[in-house]
């Protein structure tokens, strides 16, 4: 694997697979739970990749079925700034903005707004995203509103994984 891109060393901690479980809930829906893996990687230039599954949780809290999916880039263009670009199966593509910071604890903190919602013919109307994500250590929390099919922004998504070693 090629070096980290050295625009990109402040966020190495993100870089890698992190697992674990979250939950949805919107008004339109039950509330679920779900395992989760998220992967953030690199090939050499000042971008990370991403890659997300997510999978129902079966007996014992083993994964079952799949049910979502994302992948797209995460960009950092100057200091403080965090870009993402993510697609999703569902016939949904976000651009989201923000910021990106070091809290006193050394956690590292990202908080994103959609700048634009792009549909296909035949997705549901979401029409806002928003995206926190605070990485401490070997644990990465993060929360996911939504706004969609007519109702203001809310809490869709929140989880909490730990970083995989591989053996």
């Amino acid at each position: 694997m090629p070096e980290l891109h050295p625009d990109l060393r402040h966020v190495s901690t993100l870089v890698g697979t992190w697992t674990g479980t979250g939950r949805g809930t919107y008004p339109t829906i039950e509330p679920f739970d779900y395992a989760e893996s998220v992967t953030f990687g690199h090939v050499g230039k000042p971008f990370l990749a991403y890659q997300q599954r997510t999978r129902s949780l079966g007996a014992g809290g083993r994964p079952g079925q799949p049910m979502h999916a994302e992948s797209g880039y995460w960009r950092f263009p100057t200091t403080g700034r965090v870009e993402a670009v993510l697609s999703h199966p569902t016939g949904v593509a976000e651009i989201d903005e923000g910021t990106i910071e070091v809290a006193i604890d050394g956690a590292l903190i990202m908080h994103l707004t959609s700048t634009h919602v792009a549909l296909s013919a035949t997705a549901k109307t979401v029409t806002s995203i928003e995206r926190m994500l605070r990485v401490h250590g070997d644990t990465l929390t993060y929360r996911v509103g939504m706004a969609a099919v007519g109702l203001p922004l809310q809490v869709h998504l929140t989880g909490t994984l730990v970083r995989e070693y591989p053996d």
